[in-house]
């Protein structure tokens, strides 16, 4: 799907977390304990270098945008779903795989709605987003 360009490097990232959702999914479903803790791991992992980031790229100028347009009900329900993926993410210091599944369930349904609810609705404001963007 095409997005405004200040959208654009948001949306991709949720690409590679999506494929991570993916990966860790398949771990979870099994019953090997080091790949359960592996997959944690990598978790944690690219949640510090990439997720938390993200998030407070979104949290930076994009949710403010969405406020000033109005969007008050999508911008709680984003900040709440970060602060749960975060929790989910810390939770895997003791890896399970019960714990592992839930974070890589959240995190789909997090992107997607981010990607079919947040994103048009930001997109619907373009001179709000454009001034958000810049700062």
């Amino acid at each position: 799907m095409k997005r405004l360009d200040c959208l654009a490097d948001l949306s991709r990232e949720h690409h590679g977390a999506l494929s991570l959702a993916v990966r860790v999914s398949r771990v979870a479903a099994g019953a090997d304990a080091a790949a359960i803790a592996a997959a944690s791991d990598l978790v944690r992992e690219r949640c510090a270098a990439e997720l938390l980031p993200h998030f407070a790229e979104e949290e930076r100028w994009l949710l403010p945008a969405l406020a000033e347009a109005g969007e008050t009900g999508r911008v709680a329900r984003t900040l709440a779903e970060h602060a749960e993926l975060r929790r989910l993410a810390e939770q895997l210091a003791a890896p399970s795989a019960a714990d592992l599944a839930a974070f890589a369930d959240y995190l789909v349904a997090h992107i997607r709605f981010e990607e079919r609810e947040l994103f048009p609705a930001a997109e619907a404001h373009p001179d709000i987003l454009a001034r958000h963007a810049a700062r």
